[in-house]
Parts: structure tokens; sequence; C-alpha cells
């Protein structure tokens, strides 16, 4: 990464954690998923179960694998194959675990938290149940209100997760959201947060590379 991206990058991740801060989150930034991996590792206390959103960003830091050596029970309803009553199985224990790991589908320069579900699991575990929620956004989830925000999920995050889920939705096809109506439609649930929920501890890691969609 060149020098000006990196200040960009960093400027921006310094506007989105103070804003966060300020709206009682929890915030830090880092500059690379390594640091974020780490700092991830080192909140989440011996014997915790661990509970994962459909996130690709959790994957890309590869924390999975070393949260698994240290023998942590892990509920993840993403694990290809698995059998559909397992998968809802999954999505319940999410819901009650004691660190529950996820993504945002953007984050606004004034300190919200905003998302898109297909189920809803992911967001009702951000909001309440968990003992603690992790969330780590790369600075390319970053943008300046919920407009734009709203904006990112319909060109961006939303086609791209439908294509890598392999929904035969038309915004696979397209490209861009464009608001379908049938079953297998990921898009039914947005949700907004704008202050910490009062009864859910929630780290906020923003990363200075792209991860996720």
């Amino acid at each position: 990464m060149n020098e000006f991206k990196s200040w960009s990058n960093d400027a921006l991740g310094a506007r989105a954690t103070e804003a966060l801060t300020k709206n009682n989150f929890s915030s830090s930034y880092v500059k690379t998923k390594q640091e974020a991996a780490e700092k991830v590792l080192s909140l989440i206390p011996a014997g915790a179960t661990i509970g994962v959103g459909g996130s690709w960003t959790i994957t890309e830091l590869g924390i999975l694998e070393e949260l698994a050596k240290r023998g942590h029970t892990i509920y993840n309803h993403n694990i290809p194959g698995l059998p559909a009553d397992e998968v809802m199985l999954c999505r319940r224990a999410e819901l009650t675990c004691d660190v529950f790991l996820c993504s945002a589908n953007a984050l606004t320069l004034d300190g919200k938290l905003v998302n898109v579900d297909g189920v809803g699991n992911r967001v009702a575990a951000m909001m309440f149940g968990p003992k603690q929620v992790i969330v780590v956004a790369g600075v390319n989830k970053i943008v300046r209100n919920v407009d734009e925000a709203e904006r990112r999920i319909e060109m961006l995050a939303a086609p791209i997760n439908n294509k890598r889920l392999n929904r035969p939705n038309p915004c696979t096809v397209a490209g861009m959201c464009v608001d379908c109506q049938g079953p297998t439609r990921i898009c039914n649930i947005t949700t907004i947060i704008r202050k910490r929920p009062p009864a859910t501890p929630m780290e906020i890691i923003v990363v200075g590379e792209e991860l996720g969609f």
C-alpha cells in the first residue's frame, strides 16, 4: 500500500473510531488485519463459547483456526455442507454465546452501524444475547452517512454476498440490487445501531485495510 492510501485509511479510521466512541461503543483502529486478529484473540477469555456471524471479514482474519486450537466451542452456521437442522441450531446458539464475532455492512462517519440481513440472526446477536460482541470492519466499510451506507449495501455488499452464497437472485446477474421479491432474497432486515445497546458490551475494531465486502 502506498503512503497516500495509508494516510487516507488512517484519517478515515480515526474519524470513524472517534464517532463510535462518542456513541458509547468501545472502538479502536489498527492498521493491518494481522493486528486486528491479534487484538480479537486477546479479547477472548479462555473457555469462552464463540458465535460467528456470516462474515467474510472474520474468515479473512484467520482466527477461527486459532480459536479451535485453543479448545473453544465455536458455533458457526457457515460451515459448508452443514445439515439444515444443524445450521438452525448454530444460529440459535450464536444468540447466547459468550463472544459473538461479526462484521458490519457499513460504518458511518457519525458512528452508526448499518446492516442488512436475510434471516436476522446476525443483527439479533449484535443487539442482545451474547455476553460480548466483537465487530471487525475494514476501512472499505466506512461511508459518510446512512444513505451512503444503504447505497453501499445495494451496490456492493448485497450482490457480492448473494454470489458468495450461490443464491439465484437477479443481483448476481445485474451486479447490483434490483429489490427482488423471490424466496431466496437475503435483504429482508435492515438495522441501524445508533448507540451501543446498553446491555451488550461491544468492541468495534476498524482496520486500515480492505476486508470483506
